[in-house]
């Protein structure tokens, strides 16, 4: 490790805290040594937060570094009898939320065997509602063990009000350790060997700075448009240096998400509209000419125009004619303009095959290209093997509509690509990772020099081919097209580092995280004689959204600066003393004053018991019902959700649950059996708290019919099912405060028979093998339920036969004689007068019919 990575694993293995890392700094090699110091099987270390990715990296650095003991992956394929028995042991387990907190709520995990919790990405902790729920159980229990966060997101803390306090309070941590990039130890450290940085400000064409402007103009109208319109809103910090950032979008949009319902039609497009802008500019940084004017072609539509107030601005024209006169000259001919960075890479490959020697263990040398995405890697790849005219035009052809491929020259149109090609392509076009090395032929070129070997080769790019790494016979260099995050991996960039050892990187695009993992993997290899080519559109938005990314990350990390020396620390939050206020029970009701602990309640000698399906535990509600007290008794339940008594069950479903479970006839369902097994069913429609509430404008894309979609619906559902009571909550802590009212004075619900419920209706055959129209009009006869159906279907031959039956023999059929007595009424009851008057009223009856084939099956 270097000097700082020692000092920062020094720091955290010392005392338990939260370390917050600039991005690229190496964390991980931290995380890494840090698993290495717990990995005894003596020892009992979970570590949560952590994705596949993370889990595999870092099971291969300590496979690397020889260790016989690596930690485990828990996953839901393990039983319950397996984790029991991985908790003794020991070791470090990798594991998920949900696992933890019911593994930890059935006292399965040996607490007092615990060494401590690992956090990684610990940022998210207020949003990963089961690991924080898995911390407080684990600190309610255990008050010896550690627990150490890790995060390398310091943007993540300037985002809502004492962001870093709230988290570290989830974490319970006192002490915050901070490495910002110009951190004394770590600008020290990372001096010592510097790699060669070559920086190339590649000019872009005059046609593209005409694009670039025009769009920057239009997003300040945008944004001039948004203050305007909303006053009285914050947003100092919407300007265009920040609008042309990655994240600042989603960071908008968590701050109008509250206030979302009172914003106008106007300003919601405006918001839309500028993170359309924001494409485009990133579509003209990166992609091709082709690409970029068939992106922009796409919002040339009169239903977009009526929208888009910016349409209408002098500065579109401008906009369009650039674009297209990228792609087109004067007579219309397809002349597509090659990307400037094109030219740029060609040269940097050249110059360095005319200075790479071959290396002494006999390998040819490797030269990485990190590129932003799969997309780019692509167009790289396709640019290298057939040239940029070739390329662009096979793009046009691909892209553009067939009015504008009429336009071309016919000297200039390539043929078709064949439909095989096409999937090759399409397959091709899913990568993001190409080797590629140069088919040099010597006879061919015995008699040029090496200067004009280097020259002619990327003068004809076709001379780049595909390679295959198991069969290098080459000496010339091998070239590595790999995007930053390949295969959604975020440390792949420094898993190609380790395994190919290049001398050479070429930095295709700016990336702050990027840049610094070389600069660490130098100082790690000193003896590797690393030269860096970095491409960057000079006085570009690219540039200047690079600039950006530094200067934020410099403040945020100014602002926790600030934070650590004001922010008071209660003396109890690491939760290791018995009187710990934030583990302290939150009950409204039958409250037990406590003065020395400031009046809050004290936990109740009996608790209520709510019984919980496994999959609610991807929610918060059921850490905060325990935080009030509640005794969580976690189940796979066939029937609701939560089961608050014997007669009570409830479903719980947030907006999109409840649009998705209604469009897919889940919900009618769900219904049936509620109403069928409980006394008091309900149905819970719950709101995000950091959303209105209400149903208007944030969950409806237009202002169509469809709006009183939900509305309708509800009303149908309460309509057939008059026994279902409709509950609203505007957030988990109202639902949680509801059910604690809902339990008093009534019966704690039974955990084994809850379970049991509804489990015959899984066992039982499929029915769609019936007439699907006769057997939605049977589900509707009276006392036909989910339970009965098959049975009647499978039994009942057609309604005549029904219709004979005795009501002992229909009861005999179904096993329930209140549901037969239904069934057996709807058939012989006959009606009032009145009711008779009012279905004839006056008019010939149409005829029954006999229905003798009603129940046959689909042949």
């Amino acid at each position: 490790m270097l000097e700082y990575e020692n000092q920062m694993f020094l720091e955290i293995l010392h005392e338990d805290g939260l370390v917050v890392v600039a991005k690229g700094l190496g964390i991980e090699t931290v995380f890494a040594n840090v698993l290495r110091a717990y990995i005894d099987p003596g020892n009992l270390v979970i570590v949560l937060g952590t994705t596949n990715h993370d889990e595999e990296y870092f099971i291969d650095i300590l496979k690397n570094l020889g260790l016989k003991q690596l930690p485990r992956v828990v996953t839901s394929e393990c039983s319950a009898d397996e984790r029991e028995l991985m908790y003794l042991e020991g070791g470090v387990l990798f594991m998920s939320g949900p696992i933890l907190v019911v593994d930890l709520l059935k006292n399965r995990v040996p607490l007092n065997l615990v060494t401590g919790i690992l956090v990684y990405r610990a940022h998210n902790i207020l949003n990963s509602y089961q690991a924080a729920f898995a911390l407080r159980l684990y600190r309610q229990n255990n008050k010896t063990g550690f627990i150490k966060a890790f995060t390398s997101s310091a943007l993540a803390f300037t985002v809502g009000y004492m962001q870093v306090e709230r988290v570290m309070k989830a974490l319970f941590v006192k002490k915050l350790y901070l490495w910002p990039r110009f951190h004394t130890l770590v600008n020290n450290s990372l001096s010592q060997h510097k790699p060669e940085v070559i920086e190339l400000h590649v000019k872009i064409t005059p046609k593209m700075v005409n694009i670039q402007t025009a769009l920057l103009d239009i997003m300040n109208y945008v944004i001039k448009e948004l203050k305007r319109l909303n006053k009285y809103l914050d947003l100092d910090e919407l300007t265009v240096e920040n609008a042309i950032a990655k994240k600042f979008h989603k960071q908008l949009q968590s701050q109008l998400d509250p206030m979302w319902h009172q914003l106008s039609s106007t300003s919601k497009q405006l918001l839309s509209d500028l993170k359309t802008l924001r494409a485009l500019l990133a579509c003209l940084t990166y992609e091709d000419c082709v690409s970029f004017y068939s992106m922009l072609n796409r919002l040339r539509t009169m239903e977009y125009a009526v929208k888009s107030s910016w349409l209408m601005l002098d500065s579109v024209d401008t906009l369009f004619k650039n674009a297209r006169n990228r792609v087109y000259n004067e007579k219309d001919e397809l002349k597509p303009e090659a990307n400037p960075k094109w030219t740029a890479l060609s040269e940097v490959l050249s110059e360095i095959q005319h200075q790479c020697k071959k290396a002494e263990n006999g390998d040819p040398e490797k030269i990485l290209i990190v590129v932003h995405d799969r997309n780019i890697c692509y167009q790289l790849r396709n640019y290298l093997t057939m040239g940029p005219n070739e390329y662009l035009r096979y793009e046009a052809m691909k892209k553009l509509s067939h009015t504008e491929k009429q336009k071309t020259n016919e000297k200039n149109v390539e043929k078709e690509p064949t439909s095989e090609e096409k999937t090759k392509d399409d397959t091709d076009e899913e990568q993001d990772a190409y080797v590629l090395t140069q088919k040099v032929n010597e006879a061919s070129q015995s008699d040029s020099s090496e200067e004009n070997k280097n020259q002619t080769l990327f003068e004809d790019c076709s001379q780049i081919a595909d390679l295959d790494l198991t069969n290098i016979t080459t000496s010339a260099p091998i070239i590595l097209i790999q995007s930053l995050k390949k295969n959604g991996d975020p440390m792949a960039l420094q898993r190609a580092l380790a395994e190919h050892m290049p001398s050479n990187i070429i930095m295709y695009f700016a990336d702050i995280s990027a840049v610094r993992q070389i600069e660490v993997f130098q100082n790690n290899n000193p003896s590797i004689d690393l030269k860096i080519y970095f491409l960057i559109y000079g006085d570009s938005v690219e540039e200047q959204e690079y600039l950006t990314a530094l200067r934020r990350e410099k403040e945020a990390f100014h602002t926790l600066i600030n934070s650590k020396t004001t922010m008071v620390i209660p003396e109890d939050q690491d939760g290791k003393t018995k009187d710990c206020l934030s583990l302290e029970v939150q009950n409204d009701t039958d409250v037990t004053e406590n003065t020395r602990k400031g009046g809050l309640p004290t936990k109740p000698e009996t608790s209520d018991t709510i019984i919980v399906d496994m999959r609610e535990f991807r929610s918060e509600l059921p850490a905060i019902l325990y935080t009030r007290g509640m005794k969580i008794d976690p189940v796979t339940l066939q029937v609701g959700d939560y089961i608050l008594s014997p007669e009570i069950c409830v479903e719980r479903k947030s907006i999109s649950d409840l649009i998705g479970s209604l469009n897919s006839g889940r919900l009618y369902n769900q219904a049936i059996s509620m109403t069928r097994y409980y006394a008091k069913p309900m149905l819970l429609i719950e709101f995000d708290p950091n959303k209105p509430f209400c149903f208007q404008g944030y969950y409806y894309a237009s202002k169509d019919v469809q709006n009183m979609f939900i509305t309708s619906k509800l009303q149908l559902l309460t309509l057939h099912f008059p026994r279902l009571k409709l509950v609203w909550s505007p957030g988990p802590h109202a639902t949680a405060q509801l059910f604690e009212e809902l339990k008093q004075g009534r019966d704690q619900p039974d955990v084994i028979k809850a379970a049991q419920i509804g489990m015959e209706e899984n066992k039982q055959v499929a029915i769609e093998k019936y007439n699907t129209r006769i057997q939605d009009f049977v589900a509707r006869l009276p006392g036909v339920t989910t339970k009965n159906l098959q049975a009647i279907l499978s039994k009942g031959q057609s309604l005549d036969h029904l219709n004979e039956l005795t009501k002992e023999e229909i009861a005999e059929m179904i096993e329930n004689k209140y549901e037969a007595q239904m069934l057996y009424n709807a058939f012989h009851e006959k009606c009032s007068p009145a009711e008779e008057k009012t279905k004839t009223n006056g008019k010939k009856t149409a005829s029954r019919g006999r229905g003798k084939r009603l129940f046959s099956k689909i042949k």
